[in-house]
Protein backbone atom coordinates (compact mmCIF):
# COMPACT_ATOMS: atom_id res chain seq x y z
CA UNK A 1 0.00 0.00 0.00
CA UNK A 2 1.22 3.49 -0.85
CA UNK A 3 0.86 6.51 1.43
CA UNK A 4 1.45 10.20 0.94
CA UNK A 5 3.42 11.33 3.98
CA UNK A 6 6.05 13.75 5.21
CA UNK A 7 9.78 13.05 4.98
CA UNK A 8 11.93 15.16 7.30
CA UNK A 9 14.79 17.19 5.81
CA UNK A 10 16.73 20.24 6.88
CA UNK A 11 19.03 20.74 9.81
CA UNK A 12 18.64 20.43 13.56
CA UNK A 13 15.91 22.66 15.05
CA UNK A 14 15.01 23.84 11.53
CA UNK A 15 12.97 21.07 9.95
CA UNK A 16 11.48 21.21 6.49
CA UNK A 17 9.52 18.37 4.98
CA UNK A 18 9.12 16.76 1.59
CA UNK A 19 5.75 15.30 0.77
CA UNK A 20 6.45 11.90 -0.76
CA UNK A 21 4.63 8.85 -2.06
CA UNK A 22 6.16 5.96 -0.16
CA UNK A 23 5.45 2.33 0.67
CA UNK A 24 3.78 1.88 4.07
CA UNK A 25 6.47 -0.49 5.33
CA UNK A 26 9.32 1.99 4.73
CA UNK A 27 10.88 4.16 7.43
CA UNK A 28 10.37 7.92 7.54
CA UNK A 29 13.71 8.53 5.78
CA UNK A 30 13.40 5.43 3.61
CA UNK A 31 13.39 5.20 -0.17
CA UNK A 32 10.40 7.02 -1.61
CA UNK A 33 8.58 6.27 -4.86
CA UNK A 34 8.23 9.92 -5.85
CA UNK A 35 8.53 13.35 -4.27
CA UNK A 36 5.24 15.19 -4.80
CA UNK A 37 5.64 18.36 -2.76
CA UNK A 38 7.41 20.44 -0.14
CA UNK A 39 6.31 21.93 3.20
CA UNK A 40 8.14 24.47 5.36
CA UNK A 41 6.29 24.93 8.68
CA UNK A 42 8.50 27.82 9.82
CA UNK A 43 7.65 30.01 6.82
CA UNK A 44 4.27 28.30 6.30
CA UNK A 45 5.09 27.64 2.65
CA UNK A 46 3.76 24.72 0.66
CA UNK A 47 4.56 23.57 -2.86
CA UNK A 48 2.41 20.77 -4.30
CA UNK A 49 2.77 18.97 -7.62
CA UNK A 50 -1.01 18.60 -8.02
CA UNK A 51 -1.16 16.38 -11.15
CA UNK A 52 1.15 13.80 -9.56
CA UNK A 53 -0.75 13.93 -6.24
CA UNK A 54 -4.04 13.38 -8.07
CA UNK A 55 -2.48 10.44 -9.94
CA UNK A 56 -1.46 8.73 -6.69
CA UNK A 57 -4.82 9.46 -5.03
CA UNK A 58 -6.69 7.95 -7.99
CA UNK A 59 -4.51 4.84 -7.75
CA UNK A 60 -5.51 4.40 -4.09
CA UNK A 61 -2.75 6.13 -2.11
CA UNK A 62 -3.83 7.20 1.38
CA UNK A 63 -2.58 10.55 2.77
CA UNK A 64 -1.60 10.76 6.42
CA UNK A 65 -3.46 13.19 8.68
CA UNK A 66 -1.03 16.07 8.29
CA UNK A 67 -0.73 15.66 4.54
CA UNK A 68 -4.51 15.43 4.26
CA UNK A 69 -4.83 18.76 6.10
CA UNK A 70 -2.29 20.36 3.72
CA UNK A 71 -4.17 19.01 0.70
CA UNK A 72 -7.50 20.26 2.04
CA UNK A 73 -6.02 23.70 2.62
CA UNK A 74 -4.78 23.75 -0.99
CA UNK A 75 -8.20 22.47 -2.20
CA UNK A 76 -6.68 19.48 -4.03
CA UNK A 77 -9.62 17.20 -3.18
CA UNK A 78 -12.00 19.38 -5.22
CA UNK A 79 -10.11 18.35 -8.36
CA UNK A 80 -10.72 14.63 -7.81
CA UNK A 81 -13.59 12.97 -9.66
CA UNK A 82 -16.73 12.82 -7.51
CA UNK A 83 -16.58 9.05 -6.93
CA UNK A 84 -13.08 9.26 -5.38
CA UNK A 85 -14.00 11.42 -2.34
Amino acid sequence: MVKLRLKRCGRKQRAVYRIVAIDVRSRREGKDLRSVGFYDPMKNQTYLNVPVILYFLEKGAQPTGTVQNLLKKAEVFYELPSNQT
